[in-house]
């Protein structure tokens, strides 16, 4: 399911959400060299990417990049790199539609904290669960998982527009983020236990699941309640969205 757009109205202007797109687009742009300079974008993925075993100084296997002492800022930088073009449109376009309305909840100074230290949480569980893999990861998919996270607990009975592909059979239907955003999560924890036999990269699923987990605890101590008062879709008890908890849209 590829959400498309929610029937979440935003009440502040997400500066915050928007200046997190741009750092994440200039760093692709004037970083990574928007992705058409392989020695560029592979050099930027091994100086800036998180390497679990370079950071914790235990290298266990090989992998892509050479390895060097370890850089703390790994963390951090490697949140705002990506692979491809699909990895940073598809993270991007999640971060749009779900960090809106988070923002909503929490204001922009504390959005753009909350989000940082979701994708720290992503990270220390991505190199909790393999300490000595010399796989490069980068991506902001840990703190848009948070964001994710977040937005259940917030809106859990807003309606996502998803887009459901079978085969040549193409539809779209409006369901519950509890639903939509439960779905996700559960496909992150079993791509993860997927994963811990695996060699090589691969999707950092441990890093989706750390973030959202981090996301759902830290949007308790983050979220505004003063905000969150004139915001008509928070919580369970809604007046104003359709009874129906799953629509097909015409």
């Amino acid at each position: 399911m590829f959400p498309i757009r929610d029937d979440n109205p935003s009440l502040l202007t997400p500066l915050a959400t928007l200046v997190l797109i741009g750092c994440n687009l200039a760093m692709w742009a004037f970083t990574q060299g928007l992705g058409f300079d392989a020695a560029l974008l592979e050099r930027s993925v091994c100086t800036l990417g998180l390497i679990p075993g370079e950071l914790l100084g235990e290298v266990s296997g090989s992998g892509p990049c050479p390895i060097g002492p370890p850089n703390w800022l790994a963390p951090l930088t490697s949140m705002f790199l990506h692979g491809s073009w699909f990895h940073l449109l598809a993270n991007l376009w999640f971060l749009w539609i779900f960090g809106n309305n988070v923002e909503d909840s929490m204001g922009h100074a504390r959005f753009v904290a909350f989000y940082v230290l979701c994708g720290l949480a992503a990270a220390a569980l991505q190199v909790a669960a393999d300490p000595g893999s010399a796989v490069p990861m980068v991506g902001a998919s840990g703190a848009i998982g948070g964001v994710m996270g977040a937005y259940v607990l917030l809106y859990p009975r807003v309606h996502v527009y998803v887009l459901i592909v079978l085969g040549f059979y193409v539809t779209t239907v409006a369901v519950p983020a509890v639903l939509m955003l439960g779905y996700w999560f559960l496909l992150q924890v079993f791509g993860g236990f997927g994963s811990l036999a695996a060699e090589g990269g691969g999707v950092a699923f441990w890093a989706h699941v750390g973030g959202f987990v981090a996301g759902a605890i830290l949007v308790l101590l983050f979220r505004n309640p003063r905000l969150l008062e004139r915001h008509p879709y928070h919580g369970w008890k809604q007046q104003h969205l359709p009874s129906q908890a799953w629509q097909r849209v015409r």
